[in-house]
């Protein structure tokens, strides 16, 4: 049987269990260090995942074990975690999903082995309304996250040419996420599509370093513009989220100016963040992010 140990977070107790078992054993980090990442993460990171639906991707063995996603919010949950009933269009039923929208929700997740936070791009009360559309840049054979980092440039200035503000941040993976905030009545009905023709249009404009199409066979030597997520049933992984890689990297926000800089002198290095790293320029810089929550936009019609 597991360790187990009673702690006061916020205002509740809560029960947690093998603090000290390694999640990463390459980087040494236990349980314990991923909850304490995330309690510290917490004023910054909370605000994103609040009043959304989040998929839960656990590792329960660490991250050199299986994983599983879990959609439907454990039912050996605490009475206090907050759910969201969403019905699903595949399943033909609802889905009643966890809403993360404390700290002390958040610490029970992580103490799930919830090492991945994947939420909504809409909030419950309106899951057809997203708050941003999403370009999920992807890198096939043969490039890297410079190469992301290009096409991000590119993706940014077409939509300056639309009047709209973009914000950048890592995937804490292969490559990079640009998200536009909208914060007004739309649906997916409108941001897919607009999400698609963008892709189209660099595509065109860059044959040689841009694919649109979802045929994985297309991708050596290109830039995947993931324009799909922009859609009711799928979930990016939140801003500041842990992911599961050997190290603890974590998709974080970046300046385009230090972006901007990488590419320039080619250094993917700069492109790369630890959890340990965000802590640091959480307390420095703040959430780069906070505008994605905020700012109101509208989108063009490029019919």
């Amino acid at each position: 049987m597991g360790t187990r140990q009673k702690v006061h977070i916020g205002r509740r107790s809560l029960g947690l269990s093998n603090l000290d078992k390694l999640l990463y054993p390459g980087a040494g980090l236990t349980k314990g260090a991923v909850i304490d990442y995330y309690v510290k993460l917490a004023p910054v990171l909370l605000p994103h995942l609040r009043d959304r639906a989040l998929t839960l991707k656990r590792y329960p063995d660490g991250v050199e074990g299986e994983f599983f996603y879990e959609k439907q919010c454990p039912s050996h949950r605490p009475d206090w975690i907050e759910t969201a009933a969403i019905w699903s269009r595949h399943r033909k039923r609802e889905i009643r999903y966890c809403v993360i929208n404390d700290v002390e929700a958040l610490v029970w997740a992580a103490n799930l082995a919830d090492l991945e936070l994947h939420p909504s791009l809409a909030k419950t009360e309106d899951t057809e309304c997203p708050t941003a559309v999403a370009f999920d840049l992807d890198p096939g054979e043969g490039t890297d996250v410079l190469d992301c980092g290009e096409v991000a440039l590119w993706l940014r200035e077409m939509l300056e040419k639309l009047n709209l503000e973009s914000f950048v941040k890592t995937s804490g993976s292969k490559g990079l996420q640009l998200y536009v905030p909208l914060n007004t009545e739309i649906t997916y009905d409108e941001t897919k599509p607009f999400a698609h023709a963008v892709a189209r249009i660099l595509e065109t404009e860059h044959p040689k370093r841009i694919v649109s199409k979802m045929t994985k066979d297309l991708r050596k030597g290109k830039i995947f513009i993931d324009w799909s997520q922009n859609d009711a049933h799928k979930t990016t992984v939140c801003v500041y989220s842990l992911r599961a890689k050997r190290r603890p990297t974590v998709s974080t926000p970046l300046f385009w100016e230090e972006l901007e800089e990488a590419v320039e002198k080619r250094k993917p290095e700069r492109l790369a963040f630890e959890a340990a790293d965000v802590l640091e320029r959480a307390e420095k810089h703040g959430d780069l992010f906070e505008p994605a929550l905020t700012k109101k936009q509208e989108l063009p019609d490029l019919g």
